[in-house]
């Protein structure tokens, strides 16, 4: 058994949940999981079926993109993923999917403001919009990078999809449905074409704060 086992079975194991969730369809997004001890991380392999998805079919690559095992193309994505996990030492799973409600507000570059307490506390401040760049591209990965600096754990890519972090598989789960519910009633808010109210400051920054002590304590696990 590879000494790497427990890491894929988490990569498959939010992969069976997030399908069976309706969340994923088919091959697209993909999911990967840190090995902090290591510089590596497990993702799932290219274009392939995640209902027929087994811990073998998971590959492993250090931060420099060598894949360390796996017999499969692992995702064009794997770049992305790396940059994050060098970025942000609380990232231990990272989720990129093509939900429908945050996807549409993908495709009008509108950012979630604060809504809600939750939202804050778990997802961040706001919820921004990362500027499109082609899939599998240096510049993807690159406008990730700076991004993501901002202790957000949810971000939308512009004509692609969503991005989202938890310092867990469970929180990353929690927080990706928490972005497409956010994302949701943002919509539907929208199209009334009233003035959409926001939390008070004081109070998303008291939310902000606890994220940021949540992240703290993952960076150093």
């Amino acid at each position: 058994m590879s000494k790497h086992q427990i890491h894929k079975q988490q990569v498959v194991d939010t992969c069976h949940t997030l399908l069976e969730r309706g969340y994923l369809k088919a091959t697209e997004g993909n999911i990967s999981a840190r090995m902090k001890s290591q510089n590596a991380f497990a993702i799932t392999p290219s274009n392939y079926d995640y209902a027929k998805m087994q811990a073998d079919d998971i590959c492993i690559l250090d931060f420099d993109m060598h894949q360390i095992e796996g017999t499969m193309k692992p995702s064009i994505e794997s770049g992305m993923h790396a940059a994050v996990y060098q970025t942000r030492a609380d990232v231990h799973c990272i989720i990129h999917t093509h939900q429908p409600y945050a996807s549409a507000l993908a495709l009008i570059k509108m950012p979630i403001p604060a809504l809600f307490d939750e939202q804050v506390r778990f997802l961040g401040r706001s919820v921004d919009i990362i500027s499109y760049a082609p899939s599998g591209t240096g510049f993807l990965k690159n406008a990730v990078k700076v991004k993501v600096k901002n202790s957000n754990n949810a971000f939308i890519l512009q004509n692609h999809g969503v991005l989202v972090f938890g310092g867990t598989a469970e929180q990353a789960i929690h927080n990706m449905a928490l972005l497409e519910k956010c994302a949701l009633t943002y919509l539907l808010a929208i199209m009334t074409e009233k003035k959409i109210s926001k939390i008070p400051l004081p109070i998303r920054e008291v939310a902000f704060a606890k994220l940021r002590a949540d992240e703290k304590k993952f960076a150093e696990l």
